[in-house]
């Protein structure tokens, strides 16, 4: 015969479940209905969770990678990179737990001159044979009242390091007439060309070192 005595919370829970809790003292019969209301609650707020985290990927028509360096320190020669490819994890509740990862063709370059861009192709500058793609992973996101702030490691002719993007967005979402939904961000950064071992036989005051860079994303939500 059932007693008073202390059970285990396993034992309550079972009591409870055959429509024994009348052997339960008050104390053990609040915990158990305690417990189960915490369970409860845990549960409906998993998916939630889960549901702060979207996914969105470039779409590769409408997104690509500008840049403009000086020449001979009298004008600027700008140029593009097409073939951009970007993976958002988008955190809506804690953007600053968001992370990126991108794709870049370097191979893709075009700066409107055929010549320029064969011999920017070539082992004297980008190696594209060899490097065809440059990438670009997030390590942290700080928000920077309306920009956002993404460091990252930026891999470029086999070389990999920190640059910080200042980024505007994401824009207001639009659907698209596909019913897809989209959204937009504007990337900036400069780098030395230098740092990455790009055209390292040609000297600043033919080609600047500083390269600013703007990458533009239409993004798509997956």
């Amino acid at each position: 015969m059932l007693t008073e005595a202390s059970y285990s919370i396993d034992t309550c829970a079972w009591l409870i479940s055959i429509g024994l809790e009348e052997h339960l003292n008050r104390k053990e019969l609040q915990t158990v209905k305690r417990l189960a209301f915490v369970a409860g609650v845990l549960a409906l707020a998993a998916p939630l969770g889960l549901a702060q985290n979207t996914t969105w990927v470039s779409d590769p028509n409408h997104s690509e990678a500008d840049f403009a360096i000086n020449h001979m320190s009298i004008s600027k020669v700008h140029g593009r990179f097409g073939n951009v490819n970007a993976t958002i994890q988008l955190n809506a509740a804690d953007i600053t737990k968001s992370t990126v990862q991108v794709t870049i063709g370097v191979d893709t370059i075009d700066t409107g001159v055929q010549g320029r861009d064969n011999d920017l192709k070539s082992a004297n500058y980008f190696d594209v044979a060899s490097f065809p793609t440059a990438t670009f992973a997030s390590t942290s996101v700080t928000r920077n009242g309306d920009e956002l702030s993404i460091t990252g490691n930026l891999t470029l002719h086999s070389v990999t390091k920190p640059v910080v993007l200042m980024v505007e967005g994401p824009t207001a979402q639009v659907t698209d007439q596909r019913n897809r939904v989209h959204c937009g961000f504007s990337a900036t950064a400069t780098i030395s060309r230098m740092d990455f071992g790009i055209g390292a036989k040609v000297p600043p005051a033919m080609v600047g070192d500083a390269v600013k860079l703007t990458i533009e994303v239409d993004a798509v939500k997956q």
